[in-house]
């Protein structure tokens, strides 16, 4: 899992030349759930199907060029483990930072589960 790898790959895109920010996520498991209650570490779930479907949605936004995402499935993740990189491509930031928004609101209602084991 490497951020880097994933702008690569954006740098690569054969519309590279339109870009005018790339903007990166990067999801850590945090000690506590939303709730408060201490984590030990999470597990994440992916449908696949359905973040191809996202990513697809989201590239055509206004203004963008490029989306890349890794998460980490299906492993026992420990507390600060890198959960996901997401990492948009496009031409202004009001496009850029809107297509991040919303690509990661999909991603977390509707792409992944996740699975918090308490303390």
């Amino acid at each position: 899992m490497n951020a880097n790898e994933l702008i690569n790959k954006i740098k690569m895109h054969p519309d590279y030349a339109q870009v005018g920010m790339i903007l990166c996520h990067n999801g850590v498991v945090r000690g506590t759930s939303r709730d408060g209650r201490k984590v030990s570490g999470l597990r994440v779930a992916v449908d696949n199907p359905r973040l191809a479907q996202v990513l697809d949605e989201n590239r055509r936004l206004p203004g963008i060029v490029d989306i890349q995402v890794d998460i980490v499935a299906d492993k026992d993740l420990q507390i600060g483990d890198d959960v996901m990189f997401l990492v948009v491509a496009g031409d202004i930031r009001d496009h850029v930072i809107d297509a991040l928004t919303r690509t990661l609101n999909a991603i977390k209602t509707s792409v992944t589960t996740k699975t918090e084991f308490f303390v």
